[in-house]
């Protein structure tokens, strides 16, 4: 089930597209709000609120990347905060220039009722150039 926001699905847990909200299905939970185009101001990739229970999962961002033009990138930087507290950055870089670091991620214990969101920003604004994250976990229920 959606915890906050996207589309949920609490029938029959099949994946049901693009969503910025925490699905669960079982003891285990995901968001994938599928591929933006790269930004220079801050857009919201996921944005969620755990309910009576942690999580235990891992945060992947991709910077932009270009598939018609797999040469071009930019450096893309990923805002995790908890409660409006920024607890993590990640920066990614893409192209020849640069050694390639397109894929980041990071390992998270996120306590119950807690609000959690991923910004992104890029030194691009530019729709043909995608980035990507995702989050997947489990969930440990707690007593309330």
């Amino acid at each position: 089930m959606a915890i906050i926001g996207g589309a949920g699905n609490p029938v029959g847990g099949s994946f049901t597209g693009p969503a910025e909200a925490l699905e669960i299905i079982g003891d285990h939970c995901y968001a994938y709000p599928g591929a933006l185009g790269a930004s220079n101001s801050s857009v919201t990739m996921l944005k969620f609120t755990t309910g009576n229970f942690y999580v235990v999962g891992t945060l992947f961002c991709n910077g932009s990347a270009e598939v018609a033009a797999p040469s071009n990138g930019n450096v893309t930087i990923f805002t995790t905060k908890l409660n409006g507290a920024t607890v993590s950055l990640m920066k990614t870089e893409s192209g020849t220039s640069v050694r390639e670091n397109i894929t980041n991620h990071n390992d998270f214990v996120i306590s119950p009722y807690t609000e959690v969101e991923v910004l992104m920003q890029s030194d691009a604004n530019t729709s043909s150039r995608l980035v990507t994250a995702s989050f997947t976990g489990k969930i440990y229920r707690t007593r309330d």
